[in-house]
C-alpha cells in the first residue's frame, strides 16, 4: 500500500498521514493512533528514505575507528558495535566508520561533519581534557560521549562508575586480609583509568595501606600485557598477593603469569577483572571461575545510540547525563591470601 491509498482509507490528507507516522506532535495522539493502528492493518510501511527527507535527516550515525585502535579490533570494540548497530537499526539508521588518517581525529572528525555523510558522531575513549568534545560542541554537532571528560562545555554523555567498581574491588580485597594489591588497567591519561586508579588509591589510603607507585601499571588491554606485567610484579619482593585487572583479555594474561610462576590462582594470589560481560568468555566458566566488576559494554552501545535518537529529536544535552553503577561478582579467583607453598 502506497501513502496516498492509506490516505484514501482514512479520508486524511497524504500531508496528514505522513506527519501522523512520523510523530510529530502537530497530529494529535488520537489520529497519531488511528493512522498506526491503520498502517498496521494494511501492511503499510514508509519509505525511509522519504522519511528521512521529511525529518531533514541523513540516516546515519558516525564514528572513528583510528588505526591504532584498528589494528587492536578486540572484544570489547566488537560488543560495543554491536550494540550500537542493533539499537540504530530499530530506528532505521546505519552506522558509518570512519578511518583517522595518521591518527589526527579532529581533522577526520572536521571531514565526517563537512561531508554531510552522518546526523550525529559517538566519541569514544576519552581523555581528561578531550579536545574532540570541546570542537564538535564549538561546531554545533550532534554528539554523544562514551564516558567522561572535564571540557565544561555542555555535552550529552554515558558512563560506568569506573571509580566505584576498582573502590569496591579493592577494598573487598582488603576485607579479605591482601595488603599487597597492584592493578594493571589501561593507558593513562584516558578518564576510565584515571577513574580506576582513583578509586584504587582511596580504597587503600582509607584503610591506611600505603600505595606503592610499582604496582599501578598503565598500558594497552591484552593477554600479553598482562602476561608480562604480572611476570614483572610477582618478582618483586614483597610481591602482590592480588591484582585487579582492567580487562578479561589482560585477565588471562595474569593467570598464566600467576601459574607460570608456581602460584595457586585464587589463594596465593587473587585475580579481580572488569568483566565486560562476552558472550564468548564466560568468567563464571573460567578454572577457577573469575571474580569480576560486572558492566556490559554491549548494552552501553546500545544505550548510547539511544541518547544520541534524543539528542537528534531535540532534547537539552544537559538533560543527558547516565553514570551506571557496577556490580562486584564474588567467584573463586579471589580468597584470602594464603602462604606461598616453597
Amino acid at each position: 500500500m502506497k501513502l496516498k491509498e492509506l490516505a484514501e482509507q482514512l479520508g486524511l490528507s497524504q500531508t496528514t498521514v505522513s506527519r501522523a507516522l512520523n510523530g510529530y506532535p502537530e497530529v494529535n495522539k488520537a489520529t497519531r493512533e488511528r493512522v498506526s493502528q491503520a498502517a498496521q492493518k494494511y501492511g503499510y510501511s514508509a519509505n525511509a528514505n522519504a522519511r528521512r527527507l521529511a525529518i531533514g535527516r541523513i540516516g546515519a550515525i558516525g564514528i572513528l575507528m583510528p588505526r591504532d585502535r584498528s589494528e587492536r579490533f578486540g572484544p570489547h570494540t566488537s560488543e560495543f558495535f554491536s550494540g550500537l548497530a542493533e539499537q540504530l537499526s530499530q530506528h532505521e539508521m546505519d552506522l558509518l566508520m570512519s578511518p583517522s588518517i595518521n591518527n589526527d581525529e579532529l581533522a577526520a572528525y572536521r571531514r565526517l561533519i563537512s561531508s554531510k555523510r552522518v546526523d550525529g558522531i559517538i566519541i569514544t575513549g576519552p581523555t581528561l581534557m578531550d579536545e574532540r568534545v570541546a570542537m564538535l560542541t564549538e561546531a554545533k554537532f550532534p554528539f554523544v560521549l562514551h564516558g567522561r571528560t572535564n571540557i565544561a562545555a555542555p555535552h550529552a554523555w554515558l558512563d560506568i562508575d569506573n571509580a566505584g567498581a576498582f573502590r569496591q574491588a579493592a577494598s573487598h580485597l582488603i576485607d579479605l586480609g591482601h595488603r599487597h594489591i597492584a592493578m594493571i588497567d589501561g593507558l593513562k591519561g584516558h578518564t576510565f583509568s584515571e577513574h580506576r586508579e582513583m578509586g584504587y588509591r582511596e580504597a587503600l589510603v582509607e584503610r591506611g595501606i600505603a600505595v606503592d607507585p610499582r604496582f599501578i601499571v598503565h598500558e594497552r588491554f591484552s593477554d600479553e600485557t598482562g602476561f608480562h606485567e604480572a611476570q614483572r610484579l610477582l618478582s618483586y619482593t614483597p610481591h602482590p598477593t592480588a591484582i585487579l585487572a582492567g580487562s578479561m583479555m589482560t585477565a588471562l594474561g595474569i593467570f598464566r603469569a600467576i601459574r607460570s610462576k608456581g602460584y595457586e590462582l585464587g589463594k596465593e594470589v587473587s585475580v579481580i577483572a572488569h568483566d565486560d560481560v562476552f558472550p564468548y568468555l564466560n568468567a563464571s566458566n573460567m578454572v577457577p571461575a573469575m571474580t569480576t566488576t560486572r558492566s556490559s559494554i554491549r548494552s552501553a552501545g546500545s544505550r548510547i545510540a539511544e541518547l544520541l535518537v534524543r539528542v537528534l529529536d531535540g532534547e537539552p544535552v544537559e538533560n543527558i547525563h547516565e553514570i551506571w553503577p557496577v556490580e562486584l561478582i564474588l567467584r573463586q579467583s579471589s580468597g584470602p591470601p594464603v602462604a606461598p607453598r616453597r
